[in-house]
């Protein structure tokens, strides 16, 4: 038996040997992916912050300072770690890692057009009740803009880290192992499964939102075009559902456009 353990063993070196450096690269990354993942959701989640850490941040309501831990977090461990591993421990430039600017008058471009569509989307969605009973997530937001225009600025650093971590980290660091089709794929198996506990809508829609983000993202070179699409379908659903709350508009016709606008005021 030791000596069919020690074959077994010996063939395992054999194979991890055999691998290319693509290979062992793209390994790595999809190793410490799920561990980054894991440690978010164990340590950097809103629980932790509130029973491990009390109200360490200092911010006068607590559960702003737990949003803005679980935001923190997220910006760290999917952006700051992942483009270390990247460019510090692979020594790949920042371009190879998807920081550079890549083509950034097609993603603005691509950009300006979306925003139409993210503003008539979300407006429609935030008509659902389920949109509604979970956006904003901080509730506070719902009737204090100045807590509103504070929680979207944290958001936009968890943005960065949840963006990078998928289609700059998983993509990038994949690509030159699996090509570029299985590499956007393999960073939007994931994505898609991190949503099972949104609106069903959202869930099955993040399936395409992540292999269109991922294609674009791909193409244009630079993962930073996924950050403000990304950011400005989540601030233009909360502010939809946000004035629904403050005005109680029902419906998406222009009606509703004009009673829910009134919560501007």
């Amino acid at each position: 038996m030791i000596d069919r353990l020690r074959s077994e063993w010996q063939a395992i070196r054999a194979a991890l040997a055999g691998l290319s450096p693509n290979a062992r690269r793209a390994a790595t990354v999809l190793l410490a992916a799920t561990v980054l993942v894991l440690f978010h959701l164990q340590v950097g989640n809103r629980r932790f912050y509130r029973t491990a850490l009390g109200n360490v941040l200092g911010f006068e309501d607590p559960e702003f300072g737990a949003w803005a831990w679980w935001f923190g977090m997220q910006g760290v461990l999917g952006f700051v770690v992942p483009a270390l591993i990247l460019v510090a421990g692979f020594r790949w430039r920042p371009r190879q890692a998807g920081l550079g600017l890549g083509d950034w008058r097609l993603a603005g471009g691509i950009a300006l057009l979306y925003l139409p569509l993210v503003v008539i989307g979300t407006w429609v969605l935030s008509d659902g009740a389920g949109f509604q009973a979970q956006y904003p997530h901080y509730d506070p937001a719902r009737t204090d803009w100045g807590a509103f225009l504070g929680y979207q600025a944290l958001f936009l650093f968890y943005w960065m880290g949840w963006e990078y971590l998928w289609r700059g980290f998983v993509l990038f660091g994949t690509a030159p192992a699996l090509g570029a089709p299985l590499a956007i794929v393999a960073q939007t198996v994931p994505f898609a499964i991190l949503h099972a506990q949104k609106p069903p809508a959202e869930a099955y829609l993040s399936v395409l939102g992540g292999l269109a983000l991922g294609a674009l993202v791909w193409r244009c070179r630079s993962f930073w075009i996924a950050v403000p699409i990304h950011a400005a379908q989540m601030v233009a659903l909360d502010l939809w559902c946000t004035l629904r709350f403050r005005t109680g508009a029902a419906g998406t016709g222009w009606d509703a456009l004009a009673d829910a606008l009134r919560g501007l005021g």
